[in-house]
């Protein structure tokens, strides 16, 4: 009967383990053929196949190579632990058995109950700390957020015994459970230990599998690393070495650590727990063959220590000590030097302890062994005494330096090290290259330069994207399956005929969004498997709005908008000839999208739902080109497993020409393909003619989706990061996305970038040149926001140049305020199209505003150009010190506190609705400042905003109209009409009494 019992328990786990293999297997191969399938479609196969061999060649490196190390040491170990015979109870080892040999002598002392205890007991918590440790490592690695800010986390930090007291003394003992759970694992341990080192072997083999291969851009840029061109100050090595080749020297400490540590430590307890050590109540000692196992342990673990000794003399660039980012005189003057002597005498220690492994030096076999603790260790203990002394001294010395000598002279010590940090800190966030001047602001404007013809004028925001995007959801969404999820600011070219019949052309700035249909809005009774994947496929068209017209009632104008007309079912409607000669309507649907989250199948038998007409819907079979065939059954069954989806094999309405749209939603779409590149958080839709982007076989699209990509790192000497998580950064990228094809193509935005430059030969089909992007897209890139914002988040404290100045933080800087409704909030940037000073003709920027630390008045601007001729350019004006030049907050305050202006907002405020206070614009035209807030008013159930006013502050006038031109005229012509509000600042701070004009304009 135990015969059979053992026969059916063998077979049952034969075949448990064998349908476990068979899924790991199956998932496997399904998900690789799908990407295979998936990434051919979209025409990338070569980079995945690049990426994959370097992953799973990682992975199998780094496992095999792992596991082989660790348990081939805990193999020997048991080899050479020590047993009782059986006869005669005599200590001895399974390899003198095996050979039938005198049995070993000891030459260390022994070691009683109580010592062993507390040693096997905190060798296996140290063993447990760290499986947990090296696992979250890896798995972190795989969890990447690939947009700023969130950017690749940082190389993995060696297992230190920092994060075991961390674990132990801070984490654990939250809870009482935890601590008796703690012990229970440690205890299980030392019970079984031969099974449990095993299995924490192949789960530190697997961490460090998935730490290397989550790793595997870091090891492909260290083989193709580009020069910077750029040295360091303090080694005078180029930039590239730190951030190609650094990062991957350090995994491979990482790993090396992980490996010397955790096997010195499960050998460790294999000796002490043998010889029944616990039962019998104390450990006999180690043999000579046992020591030298540890020997060579303790030395491999003591060199990869000289190794991250030898590598933290270039991570103090990085260090954050001083009064600056970067090393710091204390730094270069005493850790420096004591972590070059700490890897010699941690590489020149564990050298020591390998000879003493290869040679067996030490007490001759037979020697007594003395009781005294010092005298009875197998080797000299003087060394280790000394490392320990110079290190804490090393220390010690660091910190009296810093406190004793830098300190009290910190500018005149710090001085060279704040030099380097500002020129690093500069070069890396493309500082340096922003051109300077002053800005005097005048007030000169006239009449003459107020006209609806000059571009800045015409181009005054008066809606920003968050009424705009109210207002659609209200009138434009149309069924409630259809979704804005955002609303972008773009510019085009528009044809424009004069009364005469001229045709004249006018760049024109605008608020674009896109219609998407949100599967989540679908009612309960309506999300079948056929609506979710058949039916629902794709939004159709989307809004086009100038950013300075209201309608009547005070709604936003649309260039473009609702779907279909009286004579054209399906088209989109537009306002004039101009609009429909000027923006491409022809194919509106959005197959590809920022809502698009679920993959459909086209092609089908069943049509697909396009859009509503009138009480009826109209149908469509898409015709483009995106997709993966599924005609075959060994495709169904295999998306089927991956997807998860059997009902996918069961539905009748595949044909042989069925595809399968995968990966829609465009910001996974871009990840997927390039996880190397960092993001831009606010892709933006484009309606343009992009014929030179299409292949011949896509059927021409009208709409676009625009990604700005980064290349970035966190590893430039010296370079401050702020509150980012990197301290380097370009937009070396450009990628537009076909709404209705799905083609993907990436564009190369600045070809200088070394970053860039590398990827290119990992990569040399996925990147293409500029000029290949046709001029009609080309037209519409712009300056983007999240680098922009990046650079003026460090320009507040980096435009200060001189070492004295940025030391006492004399010129700091800050992001002014204003209020947006009833909250108070920090200015953003904003796209604006106006002439820049000296310059020939408006264009398309990108501006940001700066008031000095704890005041109010504005100090500078800064302006990003967008334009092709132009793009990338930076500009910073700064206004005279000595000049006094109102900021948002201050503007803000003029106009709440005028009484007249205020009573108006209070009536609003009142019966249900609210009165909402926009964002206030500062615009440069000629030489002079102009400010302007509109104010909407919303109900405050089923908001549906409209423009009220529009208040502009130019000089010491306020005044408040229902439009933009009203309050320009008013305020310029000097016209007093019934439509506009005009209101003097004077010294006194309460303003005068309107007059009469005025008192109607606010009825």
């Amino acid at each position: 009967m135990a015969t059979v019992g053992k026969f059916l328990t063998q077979r049952i786990k034969l075949i448990f383990w064998g349908l476990l293999g068979g899924f790991f297997l199956l998932e496997f191969l399904t998900r690789l053929g799908t990407w295979i399938l998936w990434f051919r479609e979209v025409g990338y196969l070569d980079a995945y196949l690049t990426r994959l061999t370097m992953q799973v060649g990682l992975a199998i490196f780094a496992i095999a190579l792992s596991a082989l190390f660790l348990l081939g040491n805990i193999t020997l170990a048991r080899r050479l632990a020590w047993v009782h015979e059986p006869e005669s109870g005599q200590l001895t080892s399974v390899f003198n058995l095996a050979r039938n040999r005198l049995p070993p002598l000891l030459q260390s002392p022994v070691i009683p109950l109580v010592p062993l205890l507390l040693l096997v007991g905190s060798l296996g918590l140290i063993a447990l700390v760290m499986v947990g440790y090296f696992v979250q490592e890896g798995l972190a690695l795989w969890r990447v957020d690939y947009t700023l800010p969130n950017l690749t986390p940082q190389v993995p930090a060696p297992f230190q015994m920092e994060a075991f007291l961390q674990t132990v003394f801070v984490e654990v003992p939250s809870e009482i459970w935890q601590i008796g759970a703690v012990a229970a694992l440690v205890f299980v341990l030392l019970l079984q230990q031969g099974f449990w080192l095993r299995a924490i072997a192949w789960c530190m083999s697997l961490a460090f599998g998935l730490v290397l291969s989550g790793n595997w851009t870091r090891f492909l840029m260290y083989v193709h690393s580009s020069p910077f061109g750029r040295e360091d100050p303090q080694f005078g090595i180029d930039i590239g070495f730190f951030i190609f080749r650094l990062p991957a020297i350090e995994l491979l400490d990482f790993w090396l650590k992980g490996l010397f540590l955790y096997g010195l430590i499960g050998v460790t307890l294999v000796y002490l727990l043998s010889a029944r050590s616990l039962s019998e109540g104390k450990f006999p000692g180690f043999s000579r063959s046992q020591l030298r196992h540890l020997y060579a342990l303790g030395g491999g673990f003591l060199l990869a220590q000289g190794l991250s000794h030898w590598l933290a003399r270039y991570e103090l660039l990085f260090s954050s000590r001083g009064v600056v980012y970067g090393a710091s005189y204390t730094d270069t003057q005493v850790q420096l030097p004591f972590e070059t002597f700490a890897a010699i005498a941690s590489v020149a220690l564990g050298g020591w302890l390998l000879i003493k492994a290869l040679t067996g030096y030490g007490k001759r076999n037979g020697a007594v062994v003395s009781q005294r603790p010092i005298r009875s260790l197998p080797f000299s203990v003087w060394p280790f005494i000394s490392y320990l002394t110079i290190f804490g001294l090393g220390y010690l010395a660091i910190l009296g330096v810093q406190s004793l000598v830098v300190q009290p002279n910190e500018l005149y010590l710090e001085k060279r090290y704040i030099e380097r940090s500002i020129a690093a800190t500069r070069q890396a966030m493309k500082l340096e290259d922003i051109e300077v001047e002053t800005f005097v602001p005048q007030a000169e404007l006239t009449a003459d330069n107020i006209t609806p013809e000059n571009q800045t004028i015409a181009n005054i925001r008066v809606w920003d994207t968050r009424p705009i995007l109210e207002t659609n959801r209200q009138l434009q969404q149309i069924r409630l399956y259809y979704e804005f999820p955002d609303a972008d600011i773009d510019r085009y070219t528009l044809k424009v005929q004069d009364p005469d019949g001229e045709v004249s052309t006018r760049r024109q700035q605008v608020i674009i969004s896109a219609r998407e249909l949100d599967y989540n809005a679908v009612p309960e009774q309506g999300k079948t498997w056929i609506n979710k994947h058949l039916f629902y496929t794709h939004g159709y068209g989307f809004t086009l709005s100038p950013v300075n017209e209201a309608d009547a009632s005070g709604l936003p104008f649309y260039y473009i908008k609702d779907i279909g007309s009286s004579t054209n079912a399906g088209a989109l409607n537009v306002s004039g000839p101009g609009i429909r000669d000027s923006i491409p309507i022809e194919n509106p649907r959005i197959y590809f999208g920022e809502l698009t989250n679920n993959y459909i199948i086209t092609n089908t038998l069943s049509p697909e739902f396009d859009f509503p007409s009138g009480d009826d819907n109209a149908y469509f079979f898409y015709d483009g080109s995106a997709g993966i065939g599924i005609g075959p059954l060994w495709r169904r069954l295999m998306f089927g497993w991956y997807l998860r989806d059997w009902q996918m094999l069961f539905t009748r309405n595949i044909t042989s020409d069925s595809r399968l749209l995968l990966h829609r939603n465009i910001n996974e779409r871009v990840r997927a393909i390039a996880p190397f590149l960092r993001f831009d958080r606010d892709p933006y839709l484009v309606a343009a003619r992009g014929e030179g982007f299409l292949s011949g076989a896509d059927r021409p699209s009208s709409l676009y989706w625009v990604i700005d990509a980064y290349t970035s790192s966190n590893r430039y000497p010296y370079s401050d990061p702020g509150e980012n998580r990197f301290n380097y950064i370009r937009n070396s990228v450009k990628i537009f996305i076909d709404a209705y094809n799905g083609r993907t193509q990436f564009y190369i935005a600045d070809s200088s970038d070394p970053i860039l430059q590398s990827w290119i030969k990992i990569f040399p089909n996925l990147f293409k040149p500029a000029d290949a992007l046709p001029k009609t897209l080309l037209s519409h890139i712009r300056y983007p926001q999240d680098l922009f914002n990046a650079q003026s988040e460090r320009l507040l404290t980096y435009h200060m140049t001189d070492p004295q100045v940025f030391y006492n933080r004399e010129d700091q800087w800050q992001i002014p305020q204003e209020i947006y409704g009833s909250e108070s909030q920090a200015v953003k940037p904003y796209y604006l199209i106006l002439r820049l000073p000296r310059g020939s003709q408006e264009e398309f920027i990108l501006l940001h505003l700066y008031t000095p630390t704890d005041r109010s008045n504005l100090i500078a601007w800064l302006a990003a150009r967008s334009d092709e001729q132009n793009y990338g350019k930076l500009f910073l004006y700064q206004f005279p010190k000595q000049k006094l030049v109102y900021g948002p907050n201050q503007i803000e305050a003029l106009i709440n506190q005028d009484p007249v202006i205020s009573q108006q907002i209070s009536l609003w405020n009142r019966d249900g609705s609210r009165a909402i206070q926009g964002n206030l614009l500062v615009i440069p035209i000629e030489n002079s400042l102009l400010y302007v807030e509109p104010i909407y008013l919303e109900a405050e159930e089923n908001s549906l905003p409209i423009l009220a006013r529009v208040v502009v502050v130019y000089d010491n006038q306020i005044v408040m109209a229902k439009t933009l031109m009203d309050a320009l005229t008013a305020m310029f012509k000097q016209a007093e009409t019934a439509n506009a509000l005009v209101r003097t600042v004077e010294q006194d701070p309460l303003p005068r009494a309107p007059n009469a004009a005025s008192e109607e304009a606010i009825q």
